[in-house]
Parts: structure tokens; C-alpha cells; sequence
């Protein structure tokens, strides 16, 4: 039923299905007249929305009729013509053959110079317009429509190879002189003629038929047969010769790799390598030129890193001649290094002392090497770096910072001018022993007022020293230098940003400037709130903020 069905309805539909199903009433028909089980659940019997036929019905249930499925007989019949060709071109037909099924773009036919249209000649007669309802399995048989008489053409040539292939084998042998059982036996087949005359040569008996095998074909294990100069050829080890795993039974001993059957120690210790039935893998990779092989490839990879197209296996000879040109350019340089080394320090009657082994005639180094070729023990080994950067001097500094520390004050600065303050400007030695002049023990030391008597002179002096610097106090008292509510001069302050990079570039003709100004006009120069402002302006902030460089990690 369509719609909402009411109270009423509903109770006489479900005692309408409690009497069918009690068999009391009779049951409910189809369009097609057949009878539905009661017994059917609803959920069966009931049509999806998009299958509903308005009425009762289990149609949807059951399978569909299928429509015929093509069979491989059934196919295409290619080049078939429906009746006779016209005489006379038609309108609308192809213009280079005349028929009708197709037009010009999709004839098949070889292009003709003027075609049927103009010339009426030769109007190849219509094609026939096949349907071929193919079903699933039909549309996708990747052997439908084959015809099979075309492989009967495929054999027949095959066996034509095959033929000629065994004439040429019978051939060579007659001509060569060999011991093979098998050759002789055709030959005198040939010559006596057991089995018929020379004609018969070719035909396969039950010789033939073996040899044809690919088991008789076959060469033996470890041996390679050459057809032409019947040459046995070994390639594989002797039977007689002692493997390397059998040399030494000991399990302690070299470990022996079955899967690449590689031993990289030698089996027996106290035996020389030379003198070794073998010394085992890695000794062979370190003699002849194996070495500059790996020296080769070692300078290919550090030429690729750095952005030079070199490839060992790509092109040889190029990253040889390279390599040459490489070690020529070092040893040169180091021989410029050396000699001047020796020009500026000397000392090169050293360098022609023998070495100590020849002096003494025996060493006490102990050098001991891992399997890598790391040094373990004897040598001093070479201080590691850090992935920083190291030795990097800045502001005419000759060490860095840290290199330094006073005990007295318990800070860290530079070794070379013993500043403590991080990125200031190195005075050498003179900062040194200003420093120790200000110190604490110097001023303690120097004599005091009552040891002697003052001159006037001294006297004058420190009350002029007290007077100005009482007039700096109440100068500096009343306004502070870039302090309170400041108005500033554009044109001043773009003038003072420009003299501040021109500082910041040039220092050293910037001061000869200055000096130069201090001479005409005096030797004293007052900032202004503009070049204190340029000065705040171009700073570093990295120099006083140790956070200016951190940032936070990104989320993984």
C-alpha cells in the first residue's frame, strides 16, 4: 500500500496475514498469477523503492532472463561486401572508393590521386554492417574471432628454422674431425646407408630424436663445451684444492660467511701472508690496485658532494685524468707550503735526520689497528671536533671568547686583552696592564697622603679635576642624555643614520676623519639626541641579547 495506512487498515492487514498464514484465506497472487508464500518475511517479499512495480510481486527475486551470449563462431565476417558494386557514384558516398558505409575519413582503402567521386571508376561496393551482441566473457576473451589455421603457419616455420639449423649441425661435424660417439654414428649412417641413402641424413631416428633433448644438449656441471674447438673449459675450483673453511677446523679461529663465501682473516695466524696457502680476503683487497681503486672512488664521491659531476662507473677515464690532476695540484701545494714554512722559520737540517728507528735500531711503539682500519692503541689520536665553529676571531681579537677567566671577579672573557665584556673591540696588550692599574691591589699599594706632602701643583690640579667634574654631576643631573620626552630633527637624524654606517663600514677612515675634525675644531665632540638615536637604530641586538637567535621547534 502507498502511504500512510490508518489504525483500522493496519489491523485488518495483519489479520488478513495471520489468515493466510493460518490457510484460512487464500494467498496473495502476482501480476503474473503466481501465488506468494505467506511465510515469507517482509523484508524479502518487499521491493527496494527504486524496484517497486506498484503491486505485490517477487520479481525482483528472481534472476532476469539472460539475453543469448555470443559464441566464437559468431564474429565479425571481415572484409564481406553487401551484393554488387554500383556503377555510378552516389551522393553522400565515400569520395575515394564510392561505398556508401563510410565516409572518406574512415575508408580503408589506399588514397587514390583523384578519386571516385570525380572519376566514377572503380566504386568498391558497400560494406555489410555487422551486429555482433557479445556478451561479458565474449567482449573480454582476448582470443575471440582468432582463426585458428594461423598458427598452423607458425609451426610450419618454425619447423623450416629448425630444419636448417640441424642440416648446419650435420654439416660442421662432417666437417671436422671428433671423437663424439654420437657424430660418428651419423656419419656412418651416412656413408653405409642403414637407413636409406644421403637424402635421409636429416631424418629423425631415435639418434636424432636424443640429441634434439635438452638434457644431451647440456653441458656438464663446471664445464664449459665449446662447440667449434671442442675446448673444455673449468669454472669452477679444483676438486683436489683444500677449501678455505677446511684450513683450520678451529672454531675460534676466522669466521668463514657461507652465504657470499667470503673469509676476511687469514685462517692461520702465525703464518706470514706471503708465505699462506691463503691469507684470506682482506689481504687480497689490499695488494696491487686495489687501493687506488678505492682512493679513485673515495675522490669521485668527494667531488660529487661538492658539486663536480664525477662518476667512477660513468666515466672512467674522466675521473682518472681528474684524480692525476688532483694528487699533482696537492703535492704541489704542499711542496709550495714546505718550502715556504721553511724560508720563513727554517730549521731544514732537521728534516735530513734519519728517523729514530734507524737511529736506535728498534721502536717501543705499540700501534694497534681495528678490523676498519681504526687506530686503537699506540698513536695519539686527533682531538675531535665540534659541529660548531671553532677559532673564529672577531673585533681584532686573537683568541676567542671563554679562553680566559679571572679568578678575582669570577668572570670569563679574552685571553688577549683580558676583556670580560662578550663582543667588545680587542686593545692587546695596553687593555692588559690598564687593567691592572685599575685593579683593586694596584690602588691598595700606592702610597698614601701621609707619607708625604703634596706640591701645589698637585694640589691645583685635583681641585680643578673636583670642579669640573662637579659641574659634569649638575649637568648631567638636570637632563639625562636620550632620557624624557625627546623631539627629534629628521634631516639630523637621516644625516646621523649615514654617518653611522659610514662608521660601521669604514672604521678606520672614519677615525681618521674625526681625528682630523678634533685637530681644527677642538678636541671635544658632543652627541647629539639624533646620533644617539642612530646608534640605537643600527646596533646589533644579537650582541646583548642572547635569546635573538632562538627559535622555537616545529611540531613534528
Amino acid at each position: 500500500a502507498v502511504g500512510k495506512l490508518s489504525r483500522e487498515e493496519f489491523r485488518r492487514q495483519k489479520d488478513l496475514d495471520a489468515a493466510r498464514k493460518a490457510g484460512t484465506a487464500p494467498a496473495e497472487l502476482d501480476k503474473e498469477g503466481k501465488s506468494i508464500n505467506p511465510h515469507i518475511p517482509q523484508y524479502i517479499s518487499k521491493a527496494p523503492w527504486y524496484l517497486d512495480q506498484g503491486g505485490p510481486s517477487l520479481a525482483h527475486q528472481r534472476r532476469p532472463d539472460s539475453e543469448p551470449v555470443s559464441t566464437l563462431d559468431n564474429w565479425y565476417d571481415r572484409g564481406a561486401r553487401a551484393g554488387p558494386a554500383a556503377t555510378k557514384y552516389r551522393k553522400g558516398a565515400c569520395e575515394n572508393c564510392g561505398a556508401m558505409t563510410h565516409k572518406k575519413k574512415d575508408c580503408l582503402e589506399r588514397p587514390r590521386k583523384k578519386g571516385a567521386r570525380y572519376t566514377g571508376k572503380d566504386i568498391q561496393a558497400d560494406e555489410v554492417i555487422q551486429e555482433v551482441a557479445a556478451g561479458y566473457d565474449a567482449k573480454r576473451d582476448r582470443w575471440n574471432g582468432y582463426d585458428p589455421t594461423e598458427h598452423k603457419k607458425i609451426t610450419e616455420e618454425y619447423a623450416a628454422i629448425e630444419a636448417a639449423r640441424q642440416a648446419m649441425r650435420e654439416e660442421e661435424i662432417d666437417n671436422q674431425t671428433t671423437t663424439d660417439l654420437t657424430a660418428v654414428k651419423k656419419i656412418a649412417k651416412a656413408k653405409g646407408g642403414t637407413g636409406g641413402g644421403g637424402d635421409d641424413f636429416g631424418s629423425s631416428d631415435e639418434d636424432d630424436a636424443d640429441e634434439d633433448k635438452y638434457a644431451d644438449a647440456a653441458d656438464a656441471v663446471g664445464q664449459k663445451l665449446d662447440a667449434k674447438t671442442r675446448i673444455t673449459v673449468r669454472n669452477l675450483r679444483i676438486r683436489e684444492d683444500t677449501a678455505k673453511y677446511l684450513i683450520n677446523l678451529d672454531p675460534s679461529s676466522a669466521y668463514y660467511d657461507p652465504k657470499t663465501r667470503s673469509m676476511r682473516d687469514a685462517p692461520v695466524k702465525n703464518v706470514a701472508p706471503e708465505d699462506a696457502k691463503f691469507a684470506g680476503d682482506n689481504f687480497l683487497r689490499h695488494t696491487g690496485e686495489a687501493m687506488d681503486v678505492q682512493k679513485l672512488q673515495l675522490f669521485a664521491w668527494q667531488s660529487n658532494n661538492r658539486g663536480a659531476d664525477v662518476h667512477l662507473h660513468a666515466n672512467p677515464t674522466q675521473g682518472e685524468l681528474l684524480h692525476h690532476e688532483f694528487r699533482e695540484k696537492k703535492e704541489q701545494q704542499k711542496e709550495t707550503t714546505k718550502v715556504g714554512v721553511l724560508a720563513k722559520y727554517g730549521g731544514e737540517e732537521y728534516l735530513a735526520a734519519p728517523p729514530k728507528e734507524l737511529l736506535t735500531g728498534q721502536t717501543e711503539e705499540y700501534v694497534e689497528y681495528s678490523r676498519t682500519g681504526m687506530v686503537i692503541k699506540g698513536k695519539e689520536r686527533v682531538k675531535t671536533r665540534s659541529k660548531y665553529a671553532e677559532d673564529i676571531y672577531i673585533n681584532n681579537h686573537t683568541s676567542v671568547w671563554g679562553s680566559w677567566y679571572n679568578a678575582t671577579t669570577g668572570q670569563w672573557g679574552y685571553a688577549c686583552c683580558h676583556s670580560v665584556i662578550h663582543a667588545s673591540y680587542c686593545a692587546g696588550k695596553a687593555a692588559i696592564e690598564a687593567a691592572k692599574a685599575t685593579s683593586a691591589q694596584t690602588l691598595l699599594q700606592l702610597p698614601s697622603s701621609s707619607d708625604g706632602q703634596r706640591t701645589s701643583q698637585e694640589e691645583s690640579q685635583q681641585e680643578e679635576s673636583a670642579l669640573s667634574r662637579k659641574t659634569r654631576d649638575d649637568a648631567l643631573s638636570k637632563r639625562r642624555l636620550g632620557e624624557g620626552e625627546m623631539s627629534l630633527d629628521a634631516k639630523a637624524l637621516k644625516a646621523a643614520v649615514q654617518e653611522e654606517r659610514k662608521r660601521k663600514s669604514d672604521s678606520d677612515a672614519f677615525q681618521d676623519e674625526r681625528g682630523k675634525r678634533s685637530k681644527l675644531g677642538g678636541s671635544s665632540h658632543d652627541v647629539t639626541e639624533e646620533e644617539l638615536e642612530a646608534y640605537r637604530m643600527s646596533r646589533n641586538a644579537g650582541m646583548e641579547d642572547p635569546m635573538y637567535n632562538y627559535k622555537d621547534p616545529e611540531d613534528t
